[in-house]
């Protein structure tokens, strides 16, 4: 597949999937020194529209990028240079990918509760259906979907059951199920080549398109069994209800076109998935043109700063590609060679 820009530069499908997975890391890399800073001190510390470049050698990422990459390889390995991707065995190698995570000495970049007390269910032996904490829809869930966005093959149901699962191993409430889906979709419509202008009404569609699909081949017949809702069919439109309600604060905000105050006062501060994904699309938005003014804006936000940046340079890097990117952060970047192999892997 090839898909052009804009202004009509062709982008080959390979740049946009490489262009997509380096800018998860750059954005992650970007705001993780913002990540606690008040808006006032990154504005100070910065001006705007953020910080523009990376600091180290090598740039270091975090949990962001480093879960992003464990569903990289739990994807890739379960359709094992095939395009079917198998419900159990993508499942169990998802697991073990977390899992190998969790155990880390590189797990060091303050990752999150969730994720972290999952994990350890998980590791004591219990099903994820047991381990994943079910009131949780904190942005641990899309941060690391972005692969299932990129993957060439798969169809929408599998993509969107596939992102669902990959967030309820660990955060099973519905808004993480559907705020993950619809990042996975961003991501793949940018990728395929819709126009950044259009993301937002494109994803109001989606979502509600899928907002009483609840996707049991993927998630069991279990997950939705609890305070939520009295059916499958109402667990999920509860988080899809959620994430239609923030995709109304970001009209909003696209329509004020703010290029100086702090993003996450319309859409949210991105602690948790839906607001993570909304604030990272506004800044998408504004800078559409602009890739790594895009990411330092995401990054000069008071909230979860590397998570809406590590979105936000998933999503403007499938749409522009690795030319997006200044090329002297290649050789700074940490995880380079897992970036590069896994990008060939997840474009064919």
């Amino acid at each position: 597949m090839r898909s052009t820009k804009g202004g009509g530069d062709v982008v080959g499908n390979a740049e946009r999937v490489r262009g997509s997975m380096f800018g998860l890391a750059y954005g992650d890399a970007l705001g993780a020194p913002t990540e606690f800073l008040s808006y006032a001190q990154i504005v100070r510390r910065y001006d705007l529209p953020g910080p523009m470049d990376l600091e180290g050698t090598p740039a270091l990422v975090t949990d962001d990028t480093q879960m992003g990459l464990a569903v990289a390889h739990a994807l890739v390995n379960a359709r094992a240079g095939g395009t079917h991707l198998p419900v159990d065995r993508f499942e169990r190698l998802v697991v073990q990918r977390f899992l190998a995570w969790w155990d880390s000495p590189d797990n060091t970049r303050a990752p999150g509760h969730t994720c972290m007390s999952a994990c350890a269910e998980l590791a004591a032996g219990h099903a994820w259906i047991d381990a994943t904490r079910r009131g949780s829809k904190g942005c641990g869930a899309n941060m690391r979907v972005t692969p299932l966005g990129l993957a060439d093959g798969l169809d929408e149901a599998t993509r969107c059951g596939a992102a669902q699962l990959q967030a309820a191993v660990t955060h099973g409430h519905p808004t993480a199920l559907a705020a993950s889906d619809l990042t996975a979709t961003a991501v793949h419509a940018l990728r395929a080549g819709v126009a950044i202008a259009e993301l937002p009404a494109y994803l109001r569609a989606h979502a509600q398109a899928q907002r009483t699909v609840y996707r049991g081949d993927w998630l069991g017949d279990d997950l939705w069994r609890g305070p939520f809702a009295d059916s499958p069919e109402g667990f999920i439109a509860r988080g899809w209800d959620e994430c239609l309600g923030v995709l109304e604060r970001l009209d909003r905000a696209v329509l004020e076109g703010d290029r100086r105050s702090d993003p996450c006062q319309v859409t949210g501060a991105g602690w948790i998935a839906e607001e993570s994904l909304a604030t990272a699309v506004l800044c998408v938005v504004l800078y559409a043109d602009d890739p790594r003014s895009a990411l330092a804006r995401a990054a000069a936000t008071s909230g979860d700063s590397d998570s809406i940046a590590a979105l936000a340079g998933a999503m403007i890097g499938a749409a522009h590609g690795m030319d997006g990117w200044p090329a002297e952060w290649l050789d700074r970047i940490e995880y380079r060679t897992d970036l590069d192999a896994l990008s060939a892997a997840l474009s064919g």
